[in-house]
């Protein structure tokens, strides 16, 4: 359907793609991934027209339509939702338009003093009927009506307001849009961002069941894993495509960077014997023809390439710190609103030393609200609160933690401010292992990106020593590289950890209990993620 053959963009401040090559076929569902900055999102762009590439050539076989759903929902909030699935229907609302305001004045049309007019109005509006039915006018309100319960709309749903609901369902509203459209390719960037776990499992069957083609950015691994059968990876500016879903990606990657170090380690080690060999008998009157003829083999050898060192990417570990007692948190009868709406009702909750919990459940249901209670930011309605006895010292990562990074200062100056006692050489490499190496550790924390300011916000978080973390969705605005290594680095915590995460992925390598929220009431599962899915 579409592929891209030698594509470079360049820009006046960078190179952003250099050599991508890659096809999407019809009905296929293809993974694009890569680091953040690594030019994914401007291949979006470049396939909408947005931007146009600076070398290479992009084949479209038939002119497929695209469609595009942006990170930046598109929809009216004070449209409702059957409004706004028929705003995707845009020429057969022009024309609607233009029949009601021919029918308004031949309504209003004094006949026997414009007798001609009537004659031109007739006509108009026999052409504009015939351009209505030729649009699918006359579907338009069934194909709504048809998609409102794919969507999970109920027919009452389709004349409340767009803004009454949550950003979950606006999604599904401005996906639905885009779908009666009826694109041939849809692009989707970072559709799973802020969803909760129903709304995505909603979402991975709803495409699943599409047979159209789709490329998806996601961060999202489990998402990835359910829905795409090839992986195009971006490192950079270069792309290389792997059939097979993102766990096929990750071991092939691996295998493929193994095979070529290994092959690469062989190859130098033989022409390092023969240029020896060369330089020992090349004035030697018996062998030197041999010698000689060795240099022309080696010169016209088909070299391979040294393996690409891989970017560098935050790493890092939690620094040591005094082992608490095995009672870390005790919640008794706990019982809290919000709102109108109950969120606990008569809750009792233990954490014991070493264990690693996710709380899921879905958006609103009172997880973020839970660790504020935890950490003494609200006070709870009814129950205790209580942390053990010896020992506890905590360390807590706010949802909007990164976001609300703003200040003036350098990113250097902030770290050196926050630990005064630190050299400048013990600040710059606690500052590496989050990713800001050279330069970039000069950078305004009010220029960072979304990325940079969640690395920088965890760095903050963990540079005083703590038993106890509660992390609320501390994966949000991270690439994959610095997901894998902030997994390893809870991997290898000593602590006890709360964590709220709509990552599953992230979830099944760290957590070794779930606690799900529904209904008011905490239901422990004492088993990691997949544990969790089996007892569902």
């Amino acid at each position: 359907m579409i592929r891209f053959e030698g594509v470079s963009k360049i820009f006046s401040t960078d190179v952003v793609l250099k050599n991508i090559n890659w096809e999407i076929k019809k009905g296929e569902k293809v993974g694009l991934i890569g680091s953040n900055g690594a030019g994914k999102s401007t291949q979006f762009k470049i396939l909408i027209g947005e931007e146009d590439e600076t070398s290479g050539k992009i084949i479209k076989e038939g002119n497929p339509e695209i469609a595009h759903l942006k990170q930046e929902l598109d929809c009216n909030l004070n449209s409702s939702v059957r409004e706004e699935l028929e705003s995707s229907f845009k020429d057969i609302q022009i024309v609607t338009i233009k029949l009601l305001e021919i029918e308004k004045k031949m309504k209003s049309l004094d006949v026997k003093k414009h007798p001609n007019e009537l004659e031109k109005l007739v006509n108009q509006l026999a052409i504009y009927q015939a351009k209505f039915e030729a649009l699918g006018g006359y579907k338009m309100q069934s194909d709504v009506e048809k998609i409102l319960p794919e969507l999970g709309f109920s027919f009452e749903d389709a004349d409340k307001l767009v803004g009454n609901f949550s950003g979950g369902w606006q999604m599904k509203v401005a996906l639905g849009k885009i779908i009666l459209q009826k694109p041939d390719l849809l692009l989707l960037d970072e559709p799973t961002n802020h969803l909760d776990l129903d709304t995505i499992f909603w979402l991975e069957e709803y495409l699943s069941s599409l047979k159209i083609a789709i490329i998806i950015i996601s961060h999202d691994r489990y998402f990835l894993d359910k829905l795409c059968k090839k992986i195009i990876y971006v490192d950079r500016g270069i792309s290389e495509t792997y059939n097979g879903n993102y766990s096929f990606f990750v071991e092939q990657k691996t295998l493929n960077e193994e095979s070529q170090n290994k092959a690469y380690q062989l190859q130098q080690k033989e022409i390092a014997m023969q240029k020896k060999y060369i330089d020992r008998f090349r004035a030697s009157a018996t062998r030197s023809s041999q010698a000689k003829s060795r240099e022309k083999q080696l010169k016209n050898i088909s070299k391979i390439e040294a393996p690409i060192a891989n970017s560098k990417s935050p790493a890092f570990k939690f620094p040591d710190c005094p082992r608490s007692g095995k009672s870390v948190l005790n919640i008794k009868n706990l019982s809290h609103s919000y709102e109108n709406k109950i969120l606990f009702l008569d809750v009792n909750f233990k954490v014991f030393s070493g264990e690693k919990i996710a709380i899921l459940g879905p958006n609103g249901c009172g997880k973020s609200t839970l660790l504020k209670i935890i950490m003494k930011r609200v006070s709870p309605e009814i129950g205790e609160v209580n942390f053990g006895k010896h020992n506890i010292i905590t360390s807590y990562y706010e949802q909007n933690q990164a976001e609300a990074l703003s200040s003036e200062e350098k990113v250097i100056d902030l770290i050196c401010m926050k630990s005064p006692d630190w050299s400048q050489k013990k600040v710059r490499t606690f500052l590496g292992g989050f990713g800001f190496q050279k330069e970039t550790v000069f950078k305004y924390i009010k220029q960072l990106s979304g990325g940079e300011k969640a690395r920088l916000a965890l760095a903050l978080m963990i540079m005083n020593p703590s038993n106890f973390l509660l992390l609320d969705e501390p994966t949000n605005h991270l690439d994959l590289q610095s997901k894998e290594n902030l997994e390893l680095a809870i991997k290898n915590y000593k602590g006890s950890l709360l964590i709220v995460s709509h990552d599953r992925y992230f979830i099944s390598k760290v957590a070794n209990r779930i606690i799900e929220i529904k209904d008011s009431k905490l239901f422990s599962y004492d088993g990691n993620y997949e544990y969790f899915l089996e007892k569902k």
